[in-house]
């Protein structure tokens, strides 16, 4: 486990706001050393800290003019199997293994409400150890980060 500091910290959140910042925008700052800001940052890639870079994307401007929340309850010990089948089907932009009132939540983005609806009924649905599926649209994104 690493130890991040104030300044790890306030690293981290420049690059979530611009991950293509310059290291001596990020250094200036947080007011340190460009070398300074390079060593913390190789630092936290290393040790898994930072696992990569994106970007962000508009859903509607990408033609995903349906998004949807679905939620999933899943047979016992078949989550290696759903996990991977899930990976397998495009539309589905997150998920994760959850606990409380269902198993799983999928971030679904689909061109239309034809898309999504087949994306649902067919694809996560088809899923043999899905016992069931509750969607939630969605119709506003809002990026908090």
């Amino acid at each position: 486990m690493v130890s991040l500091d104030d300044v790890d910290r306030a690293i981290l959140e420049e690059l979530r706001k611009d991950a293509r910042s310059s290291m001596t925008a990020i250094a200036e700052a947080v007011h340190i050393s460009r070398a300074g800001a390079h060593a913390r940052i190789k630092r936290m890639t290393e040790a898994g800290v930072i696992t990569g870079y994106t970007v962000r994307t508009d859903p509607v401007l990408l033609g995903h003019h349906a998004s949807a929340y679905v939620t999933l309850a899943i047979e016992q010990a078949t989550w290696q199997d759903v996990s991977a089948r899930l990976r397998a089907i495009p539309e589905i932009e997150h998920m994760a293994l959850v606990g409380g009132d269902f198993d799983v939540i999928l971030l679904v983005r689909a061109s239309d409400a034809r898309d999504l609806r087949r994306i649902v009924l067919e694809d996560i649905q088809a899923i043999p150890s899905i016992r069931s599926t509750r969607t939630t649209l969605i119709f506003e994104d809002l990026t908090l980060v």
